[in-house]
């Protein structure tokens, strides 16, 4: 990988104090506990020289700027608890500012998270994984994807998310990937559970594809 996963390349404006909101935290650790078995948030020894990938955020509440994301680095962790969560209180993604509360620091895709959400209040959830076949089969499956030379959990990157939006090829998809990005995966929804269904379907052709190859 040409850049350490991981690492929070954003101005970040914490405070170190419990999220103090109210938040049901069931759902969210459902759906990553889900993932984490899929192998498309968590860590591996062969993956990523051992750092953590993925996470998984919700709005606040509907039509909130302020959503809660799991936290930097707890990918090794197969079920998260309420600690292990971050406030974003406020993001500003075109000044690579974020500003959050919680026991531990916001995930470093979190402005990728919160251009995301400022593209359309229907948008409730968002989940970056790491999918090696969805990711290598971008092409072969249609998906909207933005370019190999934009990294991650950059400015750059929040403004390529918006021009996809823009651009209305994400109409007809709540998916895409991030060809500047290993195996990066965004798949968003107006729950979690519509944002999980992309997610595994896109998964799930991906692996149908590779089938085909082999057995022709």
């Amino acid at each position: 990988m040409n850049q350490q996963e991981g690492v929070i390349k954003y101005q970040l404006t914490h405070t170190q104090q419990p999220i103090d909101q109210p938040f049901s935290f069931s759902e969210i650790n459902a759906w990553r506990s889900i993932a984490v078995r899929l192998e498309l948030i968590g860590q591996c020894p062969e993956r990523y020289d051992n750092i953590g990938f993925g996470n998984i955020s919700h709005r606040l509440e509907p039509g909130s700027a302020q959503f809660i994301i799991s936290g930097s680095q707890t990918g090794h962790i197969e079920q998260l608890t309420p600690e292990h969560y971050c406030l974003v209180v406020k993001a500003e993604p075109h000044q690579n500012r974020l500003y959050a509360c919680g026991l531990c620091k916001p995930s470093s895709e979190s402005l990728t998270h919160a251009s995301v959400y400022a593209q359309d209040k229907a948008i409730q959830a968002v989940i970056h994984a790491h999918s090696p076949e969805i990711w290598k089969h971008t092409a072969a499956l249609g998906l909207p994807h933005t370019r190999a030379d934009i990294a991650y959990g950059t400015v750059d990157m929040a403004a390529a998310v918006e021009r996809l939006f823009q651009s209305g090829q994400l109409g007809q998809s709540s998916l895409f990937t991030l060809l500047g990005h290993e195996d990066g995966v965004i798949a968003f929804g107006d729950t979690l559970q519509a944002a999980a269904w992309q997610l595994v379907n896109g998964l799930a052709r991906a692996i149908g594809i590779e089938q085909q190859g082999i057995n022709r």
